[in-house]
């Protein structure tokens, strides 16, 4: 192997350890290694670009579209009541949870799901004093399991669909190129359910009892109903000047507690129902998230900005709100709200601050923050897609009720993904068509807006997958991946293709496991090609292999993104998650390794 070669996995070495270490987010990590390669001249300046044009990634773009009409006509959220309605215990509701989740994750991106259900789901926690760790894990890996069963289920799917595609296209041999098709839309619906069953099975059978139960959280609930901290600001024309409190209708508000006042530098507290408000006031309250946002709609109480310099609000026509919890990796911590600077960073303000199992007192702005701090934010409208794969936060989710719903929609968007999945699964037309005319229908239609569409969309996902694509190029074009590939064989020729299939799935979910798992389907795939070439069987089951491996990552909280988003609200530790899933990533590679071959023969087809 020459230089490109080794110096493809230099940077290959780099990127990884670099994602590992949180040094940065993914999507700029695989990008400047991306541009790295191209300055090199190890791949050209049309090979650097050409993912932003791949099929599977323009699928993915569109799928995020579709997800996000359903998600705003309240056809999902419908979904998520219906589901927990009735159950009563954590096995009843794992029961009437995961088959279901896996069912819907199967034809919607399986990190929407999540991100719906999992606000419904810490409600019926709090309601039924389950603690969110016994539920939270099995949400995401029947997410995880049931995005697998059709091709639109998961991003991964259609990463490895767009590369077949690519690959075949650049085939001579009719042979090769049929055996590198796309893959049709419940081609892997097989392997899929197999994998859901015997993982549905391993969490109700030894995966429950191997799930903590963080009775701590409980209280944790229960607390953030009134534990937020919030300052507000009585302005100099505001109609409130001169009246008390209790007339101002500011004493009795449901699940509100004015704690005191400052006034010139004093501090009035505890604070008297027949206290009167005066210009210039500072009112600080703990209580619900609801009813902190809804303080804002009394005339002229304002709310208090963090520094004198800082705005109160984001300079945006809509408010939203969003909740944000503050990671162990933030560069936040340790900073106060004041100084954090975290406007410029966020483009978002700290309306208020929860912080579990303790009492804050004092200025929003003071505030030293703490990994697992819970931030009530009034963000710009992209806040909650830009940094819903942020390493600062663990969990970005948006508040409730603070845009309507278009619940007279809801039948359109239905119809309309039920009509996407036919054409999808009868071949009608080309899937990425097929997806973007839903995408464009779901806008038509008035199921949302344009902007909502664009905002729905996670640009840094595609971002990442397409300089992905870039760095598996290199790795073709440079020899890194042949010279693996002879490496792989090399080991298990003595073994045959099973073993060698065996080795590139374990691969795919190592890589899934630490780096991100459109990255690892994208990086591991040349891998794959050139070991099946240099077997001289079938690449079709190896590539079955990579697209099962890089989705089934359950050892690390970073396996998956729905991991990482019942990390931090599970009061999950990083080691949970390999107690409860190293075990299931046994079980399905053995499954893997035994019905892929079975389903996907080593046999080159016939054309």
């Amino acid at each position: 192997m020459e230089w490109q070669g080794w110096f493809t996995l230099a940077v290959l070495a780099g990127m990884f350890v670099t994602l590992v270490r949180g040094w940065q987010t993914p999507d700029m990590t695989l990008l400047a290694g991306a541009v790295i390669l191209a300055v090199t001249g190890i791949i050209t300046p049309a090979q650097l670009v050409a993912g932003f044009s791949n099929e599977g990634m323009l699928t993915v773009a569109s799928m995020f579209v579709v997800a996000t009409g359903l998600r705003e006509t309240g056809a999902i959220d419908s979904f998520g009541r219906l589901v927990l309605h009735g159950a009563r215990t954590q096995s009843g509701m794992l029961l009437r949870l995961c088959p279901q989740i896996g069912v819907v994750s199967a034809f919607l991106n399986n990190t929407a799901v999540v991100a719906i259900i999992l606000p419904i789901l810490n409600d019926w926690c709090r309601r039924h004093r389950i603690s969110p760790s016994r539920v939270l894990i099995p949400l995401s890996y029947a997410a995880v399991l049931g995005g697998t069963c059709t091709l639109i289920g998961t991003s991964t799917n259609l990463v490895v669909n767009g590369l077949l595609i690519r690959e075949g296209s650049a085939q001579t041999d009719t042979v090769l190129a049929h055996a590198l098709r796309e893959i049709g839309f419940f081609e892997v619906s097989l392997m899929g359910i197999a994998a859901f069953v015997v993982g549905f099975g391993y969490l109700m059978l030894a995966g429950a009892h191997l799930l903590p139960d963080r009775k701590e959280l409980l209280g944790d609930i229960d607390q953030t109903a009134r534990e937020y901290l919030v300052n507000m600001v009585v302005a100099d024309d505001s109609p409130l000047i001169g009246q008390q409190i209790g007339q101002a209708g500011l004493r009795h508000l449901p699940g509100l507690f004015l704690i005191e006042i400052i006034r010139g530098g004093r501090l009035i507290a505890p604070v008297t129902p027949d206290t009167v408000l005066e210009a210039g006031d500072r009112l600080t309250f703990t209580g619900q998230r609801s009813t902190i946002v809804d303080l804002e709609r009394f005339p002229g109480l304002n709310r208090a900005a963090a520094s004198p310099d800082e705005p109160a609000e984001v300079d945006t026509p809509e408010r939203f709100y969003c909740e944000a919890v503050v990671s162990v990796t933030s560069p936040l911590i340790g900073k106060n709200i004041r100084d954090a600077n975290f406007r410029a960073l966020y483009n978002a303000v700290v309306v208020a601050v929860h912080r579990g199992g303790e009492h804050l007192t004092g200025r929003v702005g003071d505030i030293v923050l703490q990994a697992g701090d819970t931030l009530l934010l009034q963000t710009g409208p992209h806040f909650r897609e830009a940094h819903a794969n942020d390493p600062d936060f663990y969990l970005v989710s948006g508040v409730r009720g603070q845009r309507p719903v278009r619940r007279e929609k809801a039948g359109i968007s239905l119809a309309l993904l039920v009509a996407l999945v036919v054409v999808m699964s009868t071949g009608v037309v080309p899937i990425v068509v097929a997806a973007m005319f839903t995408a464009g229908a779901m806008i038509m239609t008035g199921c949302m807006s344009a902007g909502i569409a664009r905002r729905g969309v996670a640009w840094n996902v595609l971002v990442a997958i397409a300089a992905a694509l870039a760095v598996g190029e290199a790795m073709t074009s440079s020899g890194a991946a042949e010279m693996i590939a002879q490496r792989v064989v090399g080991a298990t020729q003595t073994l045959g293709p099973v073993a060698a299939l065996a080795a590139i799935y374990l691969i795919a979910v190592l890589f899934t496991e630490t780096l991100t798992h459109a990255a690892a389907a994208v990086l591991v795939f040349p891998l794959a090609l050139s070991t099946s070439l240099e077997l001289g069987v079938n690449p079709r089951p190896f590539a079955m292999a990579v697209l099962f491996g890089a989705s089934y990552g359950f050892a690390t909280p970073i396996g998956y993104q729905t991991n990482l988003m019942v990390y931090g609200p599970g009061g999950y530790r990083f080691t949970d998650f390999a107690k409860v899933g190293l075990p299931l990533n046994i079980l399905l590679w053995l499954l893997c390794v035994l019905l892929i071959p079975l389903i996907w023969p080593f046999q080159m087809p016939a054309p």
